[in-house]
């Protein structure tokens, strides 16, 4: 019998509201809730009889066309790795060990990073996702991927992505992005992060 790989929801390490006030109960309840929710429920009504019925997410991301079947894989795989990147209360305030010194190599310094970042998250148009990725060497790249896509598309690691569609802010801050992106560094796990690194 074919046992067809099923795709679950991420476990939190934290409670609903325990990001506050940087991000509120009532958006985890929308965002990780519901939107996360319709996402992992469309891939797994979608790629039954497919060529990636067993395929994990990455490697649907990595190779599906355009389609329904990328875009809700995508998002799966965005919102895991965005969820799973938060700490109510982050031992560290910054990058550390590996992460820490490629971030110092190729942006000289952690807050030239973090102002790289910040602008590419803003200056972003329209609904997508900015991304902190390693390429097979080591290097780290700053890169903005439009709607659900994720740079594993261009053969890298995803180590830290903001979400800047409208609906993983707009309960909390309105129009207001910058001061959503601003925010989210206080709540960053960089142990998290940094184990993303291979």
């Amino acid at each position: 019998m074919l046992i067809i790989m099923t795709h679950e929801m991420p476990k939190l390490p934290y409670a609903n509201n325990a990001l506050e006030p940087v991000i509120s109960q009532h958006t985890i309840d929308f965002h990780y809730g519901k939107h996360l929710q319709t996402y992992i429920n469309n891939i797994n009504n979608i790629i039954p009889g497919t060529e990636y019925e067993n395929k994990d997410l990455t490697a649907i991301v990595a190779s599906a066309p355009d389609g329904a079947i990328f875009n809700n894989a995508g998002q799966v795989l965005n919102h895991t790795l965005y969820f799973l990147q938060f700490s109510p209360k982050p031992v560290h305030k910054e990058a550390v060990g590996k992460l820490a010194e490629a971030i110092k190599h190729d942006f000289g310094s952690f807050d030239n990073f973090k102002k790289e970042f910040t602008a590419a998250s803003v200056g972003l148009f329209g609904s997508g996702w900015t991304w902190l990725s390693a390429d097979k060497d080591g290097k780290l790249h700053i890169t903005k991927e439009a709607n659900g896509s994720n740079p594993v598309r261009s053969g890298l690691i995803p180590l830290l992505g903001f979400d800047v569609w409208e609906h993983a802010y707009y309960l909390d801050y309105q129009n207001r992005r910058a001061d959503h992106i601003n925010a989210l560094w206080s709540i960053i796990d960089w142990d998290a992060v940094g184990n993303r690194m291979k």
